[in-house]
């Protein structure tokens, strides 16, 4: 956006609405490009990653892992897929819905006003609340898709939920290569999605950028709003100022929850009854009401329990995820099994006095100690080192 000013004041809701009003009838309309970070999906009852006391970082601190952000180290992942299993499950898409933040974006979509929707989020909410594929771009991934990290082979949906619900790290379909699977979302060590660097020109293209629940932290994703035109308004609906927003004339600042921003600019536009038919049709207004119950209750406990109660769930699935399957144990005993008698010719192959032990290992008992034939182990003695049972004695050996 050109050269930084000195700050301006925030720009009302008012003038964005009259704005947006306006570019419904222009032809062609206004293209709105939103930028959306974890603060949108709160609501729905999904911890964002950086609260000091509730984000999901400060939770996995106290977990048996390096740092907390090993969850999400490619590395660390093929060491321990575990953590992020027993994490994944929480995660998952299935037990969230949208929130109105999601459904606002679905209706720009409606109204034919969206561009495109760059999110940092992973729950994959804006696809539930009606913004189609092609409409988003997941700068860092997401649980739609997942593939084997090796081969790269891509891994059917119905077996990567059946993993998720147990928590147990799946494994490639191809037998050859047996790799880990997780889903495509960006770990710290991978690159970003293609999409993310071939659709980041619409954001220069736009007419508006509004901003969403996010810190602006995490690079290149937070030099986005820095793309748009310099005369362009941009709006941000968040808790706290961030990035360079307050430094051009046409920034307009609502510092408070994702929501709360979202609904005064629907009613500023006179779309109230409009989002909140599309939140109830998405299955958000219910929901919302359950979140809202249970962060009630929780209102009663303290900090400390609430964060007790967190560790000890994600604690038990991280536990429950490191017990290896019996089921995929006793399968692997007979493909080596099968194996063996594939390759092996010999008749004499089961010698009862086999110096090596090679029984497999049967569910969680060890194999026995290595049977050993003594009498086949070859006498290196020297001859005048043996022991002489005649009267004579001979000199010892120096050797």
């Amino acid at each position: 956006m050109g050269q930084e000013q000195s700050q301006f004041d925030s720009r009302p809701l008012s003038y964005i609405a009259d704005y947006l009003q306006k570019a419904q009838s222009l032809a062609p309309k206004r293209k709105v490009v939103v930028l959306t970070g974890a603060g949108v999906s709160t609501s729905a009852g999904i911890p964002d990653f950086r609260s000091p006391e509730t984000g999901l970082y400060a939770n996995l601190a106290r977990l048996k892992l390096p740092y907390p952000e090993a969850v999400f180290s490619l590395d660390f992942f093929r060491e321990n897929p575990a953590p992020f299993y027993a994490l994944a499950k929480e995660l998952y898409p299935g037990k969230y819905f949208p929130t109105i933040s999601h459904a606002f974006i679905a209706l720009l979509h409606e109204k034919e006003l969206l561009s495109m929707l760059f999110t940092q989020n992973i729950d994959c909410l804006d696809r539930k609340a009606g913004v189609p594929d092609e409409k988003i771009v997941e700068a860092h991934g997401s649980f739609a898709t997942q593939r084997c990290i090796e081969c790269k082979t891509e891994f059917p949906d119905d077996l990567m939920k059946k993993a998720v619900d147990t928590a147990e790290p799946p494994h490639c379909i191809v037998p050859q290569c047996n790799g880990l699977v997780k889903p495509d979302i960006v770990f710290f060590g991978e690159g970003l999605p293609p999409d993310f660097f071939t659709k980041r020109d619409l954001i220069a293209e736009a007419d508006l950028l509004i901003v969403m629940g996010t810190s602006l932290a995490v690079a290149p994703f937070a030099h986005l709003p820095h793309l748009v035109q310099e005369n362009v308004p941009r709006v941000l609906f968040n808790r706290e100022q961030v990035g360079n927003f307050g430094a051009f004339e046409n920034d307009c600042i609502v510092l408070d929850d994702c929501d709360a921003g979202v609904r005064q600019l629907a009613d500023a536009l006179g779309w109230t009854e409009e989002l909140e038919a599309l939140f109830l049709k998405v299955g958000g207004k219910v929901h919302a009401e359950e979140a809202k119950t249970l962060k009630e209750a929780r209102l009663t406990m303290s900090k400390d329990e609430i964060l007790e109660a967190e560790i000890e769930k994600i604690s038990e699935e991280v536990e429950k995820a490191l017990n290896i399957s019996k089921d995929h144990q006793r399968k692997v005993n007979e493909q080596i099994e099968k194996d063996g008698k594939k390759y092996d010719t010999s008749e004499s192959s089961e010698k009862e006095d086999v110096p090596m032990n090679t029984k497999k290992v049967i569910e969680d008992e060890p194999a026995g100690a290595p049977v050993i034939n003594r009498e086949s182990i070859l006498d290196v003695t020297l001859p005048q080192n043996k022991p002489n049972n005649t009267s004579e004695s001979k000199p010892s050996s120096h050797i």
